[in-house]
């Protein structure tokens, strides 16, 4: 009987624990923690967002990004993490914090303090399948819809720090298959900065990087094939890469 009850008082406390406050208490004198996340990846040559409709309350039928509450035995990065398998239902992906927003009006349920954070998945990882909101889309970066709460704040600060980081780090791994070509890795570049790259420069700067190893195959197809390389190591690195 205790363990059964156990079990029961474990659920509810995980479904509140992933679910924002359905409103306003009077009595609440301490702010929830909450996280959110802004997934991105790179679709039909679109750098694209995740996004979820928002089923109840003020903002109910809204797009917002994914997110919940912090539960109280795990770290903003377990949260966030947490979230993030949900969504993709993938682990091991990258995954960076942005900032807090805690502004007191930004969610009109409740006092909520947001911790955001940004990660990427390549297209071939893309999954959007969840019963917690009422729909749930991949949608263009360049052509959000107003979000609810204060996440078109979120959205820009994702995209800036992802432009910022291009030009220092190899984090565009993230975006990538295991094997591309040197065109499929400019295009991602190109689509996140929102200009053109010289091609002759681009390749030459890569390639001297030393952050890519040349695969033996091809891909083939209506055109001359074209090279194939992977990253040398998919994990984050400091190096100069524009």
């Amino acid at each position: 009987m205790r363990a059964a009850a156990g079990a029961r008082a474990a659920r509810a406390d995980r479904r509140r624990s992933t679910a924002a406050p359905r409103a306003a208490s009077p009595t609440q004198t301490h702010p929830y923690a909450a996280v959110d996340v802004v997934i991105l990846t790179i679709d039909a040559g679109e750098l694209k967002a995740l996004v979820v409709q928002v089923r109840e309350g003020p903002c109910a039928g809204q797009w917002a990004f994914p997110g919940g509450l912090v539960q109280m035995h795990e770290s903003l990065d377990d949260a966030a993490r947490r979230e993030l398998s949900a969504r993709t239902g993938l682990g091991g992906i990258y995954l960076e914090q942005l900032c807090t927003f805690g502004d007191p009006g930004r969610d009109p349920r409740a006092r909520v303090v947001s911790t955001a954070y940004f990660a990427l998945v390549a297209a071939k990882d893309m999954v959007a399948a969840s019963s917690k909101y009422a729909g749930v889309a991949w949608l263009p970066v360049h052509a959000l819809p107003r979000l609810a709460y204060d996440h078109d704040a979120i959205a820009r600060a994702a995209l800036d720090r992802l432009r910022a980081k291009l030009s220092y780090t190899n984090l565009v791994y993230g975006l990538l298959p295991d094997a591309f070509a040197l065109g499929d890795l400019q295009e991602v570049y190109e689509k996140i900065l929102g200009r053109r790259l010289d091609r002759r420069n681009f390749r030459k700067k890569i390639l001297a990087s030393g952050l890519l190893r040349r695969l033996r195959t091809q891909r083939r197809g209506p055109h001359r094939p074209a090279a194939l390389y992977r990253f040398a190591q998919r994990r984050p690195m400091m190096v100069e890469m524009l």
